[in-house]
């Protein structure tokens, strides 16, 4: 069955090139050209990836990446900015987004990416392992969920395959590229700091205490590591 990707754009421009490129690429293409057409569809469809304007009409991608998340849609998301600023970015990652391209991007990095986000995905979900534990963290790859304590905790696609790679290399230090390399599945230099704001969103979910860090370790000048607490 065909992956089915929605493209969410306010400039037509760009929604005719992303779906001709999209659907070229072997895709099936929904559009919709506000925030809160976009919600609605993914209210009623089942899509495998949505590419997201950040300035849209109505709620903007902010808005509808926030919302998705806070109603467990876990989609992942790749968002479209035409702003070069790192708040931007720094704000749609937190907010659940898996990746971001800066405008104007060339329709063969967009393919790259959404080839890069699904592999992945599918990487995690067809593991045999059906948990994985670390200190009081139980890891359940085939549900992108984890419980500490007896208490379900819930990830962002991303988020999860981040945890869930750390947990599979435990005791062993990543770098930035590395884990950019096997969690974004990135075959070009990305931007680490994507990375970072993954990590730093993990540890406010599992750690005791977010600024002393017992699970995921920084090693200064190499990366992470994930480590049983001691």
């Amino acid at each position: 069955m065909e992956k089915r990707i929605l493209i969410v754009d306010d400039e037509k421009s760009i929604v005719t090139l992303l779906k001709f490129n999209v659907e070229q690429a072997g895709f099936e293409t929904d559009v919709a050209y506000d925030g809160l057409e976009a919600i609605k569809l993914v209210e009623v469809n089942n899509y495998d990836l949505i590419i997201l304007d950040l300035m849209l009409p109505e709620m903007d991608g902010m808005d509808v990446c926030s919302y998705l998340r806070n109603n467990k849609v876990d989609v992942p998301i790749l968002m479209l900015t035409a702003k070069d600023d790192e708040v931007d970015k720094v704000l749609g990652l937190e907010l659940g987004a898996d990746d971001y391209l800066t405008k104007p991007f060339s329709p063969k990095e967009v393919i790259a990416r959404i080839k890069a986000i699904l592999r992945r995905a599918a990487k995690v979900e067809g593991t045999s392992i059906s948990s994985l534990r670390i200190g009081e963290l139980i890891i359940y790859p085939d549900r992108y969920e984890a419980e500490m304590h007896g208490k379900t905790l819930t990830f962002t696609r991303k988020e999860f395959e981040l945890l869930y790679y750390l947990a599979s290399h435990k005791a062993k230090v990543l770098s930035r590229d590395q884990l950019l390399s096997a969690v974004w599945n990135y075959d070009f230099a990305g931007d680490t700091r994507i990375v970072d704001v993954h990590v730093s969103h993990l540890r406010e979910k599992i750690e005791p205490v977010t600024k002393k860090p017992v699970y995921i370790k920084t090693v200064r000048g190499l990366g992470y590591k994930m480590e049983e607490p001691q």
